[in-house]
């Protein structure tokens, strides 16, 4: 898989970050706009598309994003979290939550 064959947009109309292969959707990060700012709430690959490292792909996409926006990040999603534990470029733009604030997954 070429690395220019891959996209990552944002979609406000749907609260997620799409990860495009081509013309196919590969991916979604789910997020919501909150006061605390952008809550990522679940991040999906098609299981066609596992085991790519497209997951990688997606949460660095998204993450750059919202941090280009100035946004907060708050990772409820357990892969953006352990993401963002991994990669400490986006340290000062995350809020991790406290497990008085974790929610569960819809």
């Amino acid at each position: 898989m070429a690395e220019d064959e891959t996209r990552v947009v944002r979609n406000d109309a749907e609260g997620r970050y799409e990860l495009w292969l081509g013309d196919t959707l590969a991916g979604r990060a789910e997020f919501e706009l909150q006061d605390a700012g952008t809550a990522f709430t679940h991040t999906e690959v098609d299981p066609a598309f596992e085991g790519q490292g497209l997951g990688s792909v997606l949460a660095r996409g998204a993450l750059e994003d919202a941090a280009s926006r100035d946004e907060i990040i708050v990772p409820y999603c357990p892969f953006i979290r352990a993401y963002v534990k991994r990669h400490h470029e986006f340290d000062a733009h995350v809020l991790l939550p406290t497990p008085k604030h974790e929610r569960r997954e819809q």
